[in-house]
């Protein structure tokens, strides 16, 4: 790949989580910038209309070291409206101008999604950037749609002997047909989880001890997805693995999110005054590389590239580990767990996001003769 490139930060979004990506862009921003790559912020709104931060803006964000909290410090969605568009070179992007589509603020040479929940880690994002041929950090169209819908997840999981705790799905007009929706989940034994089955960060999710919280739960969740997943509640500890590579991806050191309350919530992980994180898990050996083996293999299961943070149950009682998902586009502040357990095992923030750079190039380098725009993971 070239030694530095033009890269686009693609951030914000419709989701519930744009607030977490508009953080996490800062973080992915500041570490490209630092290895020497020219930087163009592209954040799209709530209603789904793409600016171009001004590079005053951008510069004052890039550097200026902010205290506190990931979520306290984020990139503006802010600036003039933009289009993308093919660029003047093959594998490149331009940034147009959308009431003047002939006036180009920049031309990029990938995309770097920043994008978490629907619309932005779901394959969407990524068909577009197919559509225009430009290399793209991260999973491609299906393992960033799979990775996504934890049904669809779950399937490609167990089809490939990876462990998943006890689960059943079911759609909206199934639940409201249902003469007993405690049928729904026979078989499960409480605490649920009740999820929607396409969102992150905790959102929609509810845990469930008693028989009358079901349905509060379901509706919950309903705000979000027309699809439900019930969960049986495992007993254990909350461990965290990344991946990252291509065709022989790697796995990263362990590490371990405490939480009150049973559950890392939403505002756990935002807004709680202490880092619930342990990096890396104190675990005997072989259990860590047993994490490790099954989060190489669970991203092979979606067909993932580039990266993903995989998220493991471990019930010390029984030994047993789960793997509860995957996050092909995870949390990317300088207080998430992807950095903290890459660090630990001697890769640095700003070394990580050049890598997957540099893996964006190599799987469009590599994409079949003919095949127009993608083909790849």
């Amino acid at each position: 790949m070239r030694t530095t490139s033009r890269i686009g930060v693609l951030f914000g979004g419709p989701s519930a989580e744009h607030e977490v990506s508009c953080a996490s862009a800062l973080g992915v921003a500041r570490a490209l910038a630092e290895r020497g790559h020219h930087v163009v912020a592209l954040g799209i709104t709530r209603t789904g209309g793409l600016r171009m931060v001004p590079e005053p803006a951008l510069t004052r964000h890039l550097t200026t070291v902010a205290a506190g909290r990931a979520i306290d410090d984020r990139l503006p969605v802010t600036g003039p409206a933009v289009e993308l568009r093919r660029g003047s070179a093959a594998g490149t992007v331009a940034v147009t101008a959308a009431d003047a589509p002939a006036t180009t603020h920049a031309e990029l040479d990938v995309v770097f999604p920043v994008l978490h929940g629907p619309y932005g880690e779901d394959g969407v994002v990524q068909g577009l950037l197919e559509s225009l041929g430009v290399p793209y950090v991260g999973c491609g169209i299906l393992a960033s749609a799979v990775g996504m819908d934890k049904v669809a997840m779950k399937r490609a999981l167990r089809a490939e002997g990876v462990p998943t705790t006890p689960h059943v799905w079911f759609d909206e007009p199934t639940w409201r047909a249902a003469e007993d929706p405690e049928k729904l989940v026979v078989g499960l034994r409480r605490p649920l989880f009740v999820k929607p089955a396409r969102m992150g960060s905790s959102i929609g999710i509810s845990r469930v001890a008693e028989r009358g919280d079901l349905a509060a739960a379901v509706e919950e969740a309903f705000r979000h997805d027309h699809v439900v997943l019930v969960e049986q509640g495992v007993t254990g500890r909350e461990l965290e693995c990344g991946v990252l590579g291509g065709w022989r991806p790697e796995a990263s050191a362990v590490g371990e999110v405490r939480v009150a309350g049973g559950w890392f919530d939403y505002r756990q992980k935002y807004f709680g005054d202490a880092d619930p994180m342990i990096v890396p898990a104190s675990l005997p050996d072989e259990v860590t590389e047993r994490i490790r083996e099954l989060s190489v293999r669970a991203f092979a299961a979606i067909g993932g590239w580039g990266l993903a943070r995989v998220d493991f149950l471990y019930d010390e009682a029984t030994g047993d580990l789960f793997v509860n998902e995957l996050n092909t586009l995870p949390g990317f502040t300088a207080h998430s767990m992807y950095p903290k357990v890459w660090a630990a095992s001697g890769v640095a923030y700003p070394e990580v996001v050049d890598r997957l750079v540099a893996l964006a190039f190599t799987r469009h380098a590599a994409r079949p003769s003919g095949a127009h725009p993608g083909g790849t993971p």
